[in-house]
Parts: C-alpha cells; sequence; structure tokens
C-alpha cells in the first residue's frame, strides 16, 4: 500500500498541494482527475521524488521512505505527460539505455515488457517514424523496466486516436492487476472507463475520493467541484 500523508508543497506564496491524505492498495487504476493547475502533476512528482514536499510524509507498506533515496525511485514506473524519448534512437537502443540507467540486467524482464508493449516487431525502427501510439508505448514500456511496483502515467492518452487510446487502455487495465497504478486525465469518460477509484483534486486539496461505480454523474460531479 502507498499512503499519502498532509502532504503539502509550495511554490513561493503558491499553495500547490494541500495537506493531501490518501492510501493506494495494489490491485485497481486509480484516476486522478482535476481542472489546469489543480496540483495533480505536482502531487504525482512528489511521490515519484521530482519534488519534495514542504510538508508530510510517504510510506510504502507501512514504511517510511526517502523520495530521493534510489529504492524509492527503483520501485516507481513514471511516464510524465511529456514523453521524454531520444527520437533518434530506435526502441531497442532507448529501452536498453533506460534499462542502463535504471540499473536493470535481467534480460527477461527487458524482453518481457518489450512484448507485453507490443513492441518486439520494432525493435530496430528509429523512434521518430513511430505513430504517437506506439511512442507512448515505448514510454509505458520504459517505466515499467525494473517491475515497478508504482506505476504513474500524466496524460498517457492525450492526442492518441480512438484506435489507439482503446489499446493503451487495455494494456493500462492489465498492468494494474498486482501494483498500484496512478492515472491522471482530463478526459472524464476515459477515467469512468478505465479507473475504478476517482480522486478530484482542486486548488491543491483533494475534494472527492470514491469509488467510479458509485458516482452516478461523474461530469455534473466534477463541474460543481471545481467551478
Amino acid at each position: 500500500m502507498l499512503e499519502v500523508t498532509e502532504i503539502s508543497k509550495y511554490f513561493g506564496d503558491i499553495k500547490a498541494v494541500d495537506n493531501v491524505n490518501l492510501k493506494i492498495s495494489k490491485g485497481s487504476v486509480v484516476g486522478l482527475l482535476g481542472p489546469n493547475g489543480a496540483g495533480k502533476t505536482t502531487l504525482m512528482r512528489i511521490i515519484v521524488g521530482f519534488y519534495q514536499s514542504n510538508t508530510g510524509k510517504i510510506k510504502w507498506n507501512g514504511k517510511l521512505v526517502k523520495t530521493k533515496s534510489r529504492k524509492h525511485r527503483q520501485r516507481i514506473g513514471y511516464l510524465p505527460e511529456n514523453n521524454p524519448l531520444y527520437l533518434s534512437m530506435t526502441v531497442g537502443e532507448y529501452l536498453s539505455f533506460v534499462a542502463e540507467l535504471k540499473g536493470v540486467d535481467d534480460l527477461d524482464n527487458i524482453k518481457k515488457v518489450i512484448r507485453k508493449c507490443g513492441l518486439a516487431d520494432f525493435g530496430n525502427k528509429s523512434i521518430e517514424t513511430l505513430s504517437k501510439g506506439y511512442r507512448q508505448r515505448v514510454g509505458l514500456a520504459a517505466a515499467l523496466l525494473g517491475n515497478p511496483e508504482i506505476i504513474i502515467l500524466d496524460e498517457p492518452t492525450t492526442g492518441l486516436d480512438p484506435n489507439q487510446i482503446i489499446e493503451i487502455r487495455n494494456l493500462i487495465k492489465q498492468l494494474a492487476k498486482d501494483r498500484v497504478l496512478i492515472f491522471s486525465t482530463h478526459i472524464l469518460p476515459e477515467a469512468r472507463e478505465i479507473c475504478e477509484r476517482i480522486i478530484i483534486i482542486n486548488k491543491g486539496k483533494i475534494v472527492l475520493d470514491e469509488k467510479t461505480k458509485e458516482i452516478k454523474d461523474l461530469e455534473k460531479k466534477f463541474i460543481d467541484l471545481t467551478s
């Protein structure tokens, strides 16, 4: 279980994350929703260890973690909104490079990730020649290297066509079976389709945390809580 307790983050006088508390167990997709500037990405970056919070703590399986530690970062797979790929590399070169950075030398793990993300026939293709859907697959594969226990995906379906969106959604559902998976999106129907639990954040605060099936009208609820 991932536990976030009383996390706050300031940028100057701006409080981007305001005393956030949440617990997430393995096995389901948790949707993190909110308008632009609500604090979603900041919260995810704190969990990843990219930002340090001003207050609060994070626990994994009941133990306090140092988010800057290599051990914590190794348990996390992160796909930011702007997928950071080296377009001049081939798929194989890029994933080998990321595996080296992560300290992953398990060839079976690397091959398994490539197959799971549908990239087995693309190893020698340059990333710049791939569609956006397949570039997202490469980013997901990079996030999965090392078999992370926590996966955080920030707007992974933005800009994809309908077929690509369906493929990525199905892949995300598979990935969540034995992991903590946090999925950020602006697309409310997508959140209802893919997420078992919805968290809405507004002005840095969690304003809703419920099981998706218990929310009768997500669109109305979202507008009421964030307008």
